[in-house]
């Protein structure tokens, strides 16, 4: 027999660990390689981890609930070198390696499939008799996440019917509820006591050592906010920060977008914002200087070929995440602008997947929605340097006509690069972020 452990894989930047929210096999079960092993779940994505190979699960090491850290062992699987599918013999001997799937793997109801909100038509009686029932049920990070941004209370979430392990609730479970027009949100009133923002729900009954004096208000962060806070400081401890900044006249960009606006979305479905044609700058320029796109491990720099760009989106519940353009060198303008559209709506939504939050090689945050004109950005590690991106303002400038000058009102917008000093000096990232100014100066891409 040879013995296989499986980990917790690494899902995305920043995270560190994972809640184990259920298993679809038991100790003693047999799984087939690739079949979806167990389910996890962080505050930004959930996800199934397959089983690396076929055989016998011998050990389960955590429970459903419990929080392993990236790279601990949760299982062991145990398989014959030789054994083969469902009713196959191994070679020299009558032992059968069968596999016995549980009956409902993925503790999913045999009712059939209704009309959006035709589960949740009950009584007041069962309701009740629901919600105390199940008060103590373990909830997903995700699921309280977009329980929260959605303002549902504790109560009104305990009438959702589960599908999942010993009738828990499913982020399947939670968006069917929300399609179906919340039909339980009038019964409840979301102030009351039983909010998720309560400890009881959050999973947290600790006691804090600091205690709130006269005029405060302790409040802990949850797991998200508690991963970026290790991030930033662990970036600033690593990298030191140098920031470079140019000022340019984007009017021309302002005007193309003002008369392109309601073509391209007729044409495409989705709005013309500024942000595609900055990562498309952005693209251009690390083209010309691909030293900005690089990474560093220990006396090494990692040179990519690839050119990755994340780009940082505000979440309803006030914390960040960084989906990621993949190849976005390789991309038309009007495929990075869908892309983009896709990404940050998904990520409102909390439906990304580990894969699309992981591998940038270069950043870009837009302060400029929050009417700031510049900032300076703590590098998103392992990367080298990150664009902040101002905003828009209206300011005299002056104009060239031939060979004079004369001064007019101008669009003005503010770039600042932050940048890893150990490997990128200011000759270069000034250059970087002189060249991303000077195409946005320039001619607009096609679309």
């Amino acid at each position: 027999m040879s013995k296989t452990e499986v980990t917790l894989p690494a899902m995305g930047e920043g995270i560190i660990e994972a809640t184990i929210t259920r298993w679809f096999f038991r100790e003693g079960e047999s799984v087939l390689e690739d079949e979806p092993l167990l389910e996890v779940a962080t505050d930004k994505v959930d996800s199934e981890i397959p089983s690396p190979v076929s055989g016998i699960i011998s050990r389960i090491f955590y429970s459903e609930g419990e929080i392993p850290r990236v790279g601990a062992v949760i299982a062991i699987i145990e398989s014959e070198l030789s054994a083969t599918s469902d009713d196959s013999e191994t070679e020299g001997s009558d032992m059968k390696l069968t596999v016995n799937k549980p009956e409902t793997k993925n503790n999913i109801s045999d009712e059939p499939e209704t009309e959006p909100g035709k589960n949740f038509k009950k009584s007041s009686d069962q309701r009740e008799d629901n919600r105390v029932s199940r008060e103590h049920m373990h909830l997903t990070p995700f699921v309280k996440f977009l329980a929260k941004s959605r303002e549902i209370s504790f109560d009104e979430l305990m009438q959702i019917k589960g599908t999942g392990l010993k009738g828990r609730i499913t982020k399947a479970d939670l968006n069917a509820y929300i399609l179906a027009g919340r039909p339980f949100k009038d019964l409840f009133n979301s102030t009351q006591d039983h909010n998720l923002v309560e400890g009881e729900i959050a999973g947290t009954n600790e006691k804090n050592l600091y205690k709130a004096g006269p005029g405060e208000e302790l409040i802990e962060m949850n797991r998200t906010r508690k991963l970026i806070a290790e991030h930033m400081v662990r970036s600033k401890r690593i990298s030191p920060h140098v920031t470079s900044m140019v000022e340019i006249d984007v009017s021309h960009m302002v005007q193309w977008r003002n008369e392109n606006k309601e073509t391209f979305q007729k044409k495409h479905g989705i709005k013309l914002t500024y942000t595609p044609v900055i990562v498309y700058a952005a693209v251009q320029a690390l083209k010309k200087y691909p030293m900005i796109n690089i990474s560093v491990y220990d006396e090494y720099i990692i040179k990519k070929k690839n050119i990755n760009i994340g780009v940082a989106t505000a979440l309803p519940d006030g914390n960040l995440i960084v989906p990621v353009i993949k190849d976005a060198d390789k991309r038309t303008f009007w495929n990075l602008a869908r892309e983009l559209s896709d990404l940050a709506k998904r990520a409102r939504e909390g439906k990304l997947e580990p894969a699309e939050i992981k591998g940038g090689t270069f950043t870009i945050t837009n302060m400029g929605q929050y009417d700031n004109i510049s900032g300076t950005p703590i590098i998103n590690q392992p990367e080298v340097a990150i664009l902040a991106v101002g905003s828009v303002k209206k300011k005299p400038g002056v104009v060239t006509m031939g060979e004079e000058h004369t001064i007019g009102v101008r669009d003005i917008m503010v770039l600042s690069l932050t940048y890893d000093h150990r490997v990128v000096d200011g000759a270069l990232g000034g250059s970087f972020v002189k060249e991303i100014g000077k195409i946005l100066e320039g001619p607009m891409p096609e679309y």
